[in-house]
């Protein structure tokens, strides 16, 4: 199975998909280890910060050597040159928070997942287009579920995911699952400040586990 198609299986397994970023090389590190603990086997790594590439580059390395089965996604990508820059560093998939013509077609020409940010039936439409398989809904808050049960019938290619705004929260997100979610988002709800300033990373093994139980029970 080709890597697309182990990502287009592995994010509705998991059901939620961490992402975050931190300045610090080792903090960032050390939050995906917490996760993998957890059994999170994809993130998303943002890039918010001039260390992005750097750390996702070392962090790379850290899922070669120790994590087995970890793949590692770039977020919030806008252009192509930053969309190749994370590809050399060994991006194993490309989301960005909106439409980029450009990033769809390198990922299409290289065989890389590419999922964009849409806010319109008419976005969904073009990103379908342009190749897309799962959808990112963006911003999660503002569309709200409700959103997505009044499309969903229009596109039923294609995988959904809404990010921004999902909270640890059993009534959030089976109100997303009930509307036909693949996995929720999961940025500053799951890996707040305080954990990472404070390196709580016992309290974030523990978030993520309940975060994916509470996703269990919404599909059962």
């Amino acid at each position: 199975m080709d890597k697309k198609s182990i990502l287009l299986k592995l994010i509705p397994e998991q059901g939620i998909l961490p992402l975050y970023f931190n300045k610090d090389t080792e903090t960032s590190i050390e939050l995906l280890r917490a996760l993998y603990k957890a059994g999170i086997r994809t993130v998303e790594y943002t890039n918010r910060g001039e260390a992005a590439l750097n750390n996702f580059a070392k962090m790379k390395e850290v899922c070669a050597n120790e994590l087995e089965g970890m793949y590692l996604g770039v977020g919030t990508i806008k252009d192509t040159a930053s969309a190749q820059a994370f590809i050399d560093a060994g991006a194993d998939y490309i989301i960005s928070p909106g439409l980029v013509e450009d990033v769809a077609g390198l990922a299409e020409k290289l065989g890389i997942l590419w999922v964009p940010g849409c806010m319109t039936p008419t976005e969904v439409i073009k990103a379908e287009q342009l190749g897309a398989k799962v959808i990112k809904l963006f911003p999660g808050n503002i569309l709200g579920p409700a959103f997505l049960s009044a499309i969903k019938d229009l596109f039923p290619n294609l995988l959904f995911m809404p990010t921004g705004g999902v909270e640890v929260d059993k009534d959030n997100i089976s109100g997303w699952f009930k509307a036909g979610v693949c996995a929720v988002g999961m940025g500053s709800k799951l890996i707040s400040k305080d954990v990472m300033e404070n390196k709580k990373y016992d309290e974030l093994i523990t978030a993520t586990k309940d975060a994916i139980a509470i996703v269990q029970s919404c599909r059962k």
